[in-house]
């Protein structure tokens, strides 16, 4: 009977073909490939994980959770009309300290805009600190500012969210909160002051949104021509409030006094807007205004409208150039 030869079992052969694979062994190429499933199924992990990463990282960006490192001046400041007027000399120095020693230990909230910007929301103090950090050493890692991206929808949302930030950290005079709420009104954020105020001070009590509100009338009426408006404390703003409300023609007297004498001081320009007020009580009118009853009659075609919150409108067929001229002239003269 003629002898069977034993077969090797079929695997990756070498370069060199049948010849060269021994006898009853598996080369050892062999036993470390694998089947193309097995690199399809392990791929496919890999790109699901990767995916997976990325998009948790893109949700945190965009839901606010991911602080990221902004260019300084990518920062559009002036975004939202600002709540805060001014900064303390002290205060701002203190915070440049802090940054000089521990770097920024708070992030700013921004809003994407278009262009590789991003309009600021709340922060206003930390960029104007790196800024002036910037300016004054020329060092590189005051050029960044670390940020969250806010969520936010629209301009309400934006506003509510600036002063929960500094009504939180940094508390604002009664001015400053009234001033937002004029000045959102009158941009069309909100329709109306009871708006304004019930949607930005939700958290506030109604007490203190009332004085808020009382506040909105000094800003509309004399709020342009006050110099330290944020330094006028409650008692006395409340004061001066009613007294604009029942005297309106007192906003345009007092604006016209400090043209020709601004106050040198806080204490001067408080001091000022009481006298105007007690000599509004005493007289029971409004302080240094002439008697009604001595108004010359309008010449023809002249039509006044009182508006009664220190606005006159003129109007008519005789309000030409050279009326307005003389009217210059007469307002120049005159002594109020």
């Amino acid at each position: 009977m003629a002898k069977r030869k034993r077969l090797s079992p079929l695997g990756t052969l070498p370069e060199g073909g049948i010849s060269e694979a021994p006898v009853g062994k598996i080369p050892a190429q062999a036993l470390r490939s694998r089947a193309p499933i097995a690199g399809v199924a392990q791929d496919a992990a890999r790109t699901a994980a990767l995916e997976e990463v990325t998009d948790t990282l893109a949700r945190a960006r965009t839901e606010g959770r991911m602080i990221q490192s902004l260019p300084l001046d990518a920062i559009q400041i002036d975004h939202i009309t600002r709540d805060r007027l001014t900064a303390d000399a002290d205060e701002m120095e203190a915070l440049k300290q802090s940054l000089r020693a521990r770097g920024q230990q708070t992030p700013i909230d921004v809003v994407e805009l278009e262009g590789g910007r991003y309009g600021l929301v709340s922060g206003w103090r930390r960029c104007t600190a790196l800024q002036a950090l910037c300016d004054e050493t020329g060092d590189p890692q005051f050029d960044t500012v670390l940020a969250l991206l806010r969520p936010i929808a629209d301009a309400p949302e934006a506003y509510v969210a600036m002063i929960e930030e500094n009504e939180i950290r940094v508390g604002l005079s009664y001015f400053e909160r009234a001033r937002v709420v004029a000045e959102t009104v009158d941009q069309g954020v909100f329709d109306s002051d009871r708006t304004a105020l019930r949607t930005l001070f939700a958290a506030a009590s109604r007490a203190k949104r009332s004085k808020i509100g009382s506040f909105v009338g000094v800003v509309r009426s004399v709020g342009d021509a006050l110099r330290f408006p944020q330094a006028l404390g409650e008692r006395a703003g409340l004061k001066l409030a009613k007294t604009l409300e029942i005297h309106g023609g007192l906003g345009q007297v007092i604006a016209d006094d400090w043209l020709k004498h601004p106050p040198a001081d806080v204490a001067e320009e408080q001091a000022r807007l009481m006298v105007y007020c007690d000599r509004a009580a005493d007289n029971g009118a409004t302080a240094k205004v002439p008697a009604r009853a001595s108004k010359p009659a309008l010449p023809d075609g002249v039509q006044i409208t009182d508006h009664g919150n220190g606005r006159l409108t003129l109007s008519g067929t005789g309000v030409d150039a050279g009326f307005t001229a003389a009217l210059r002239d007469w307002l120049a003269e005159k002594e109020l």
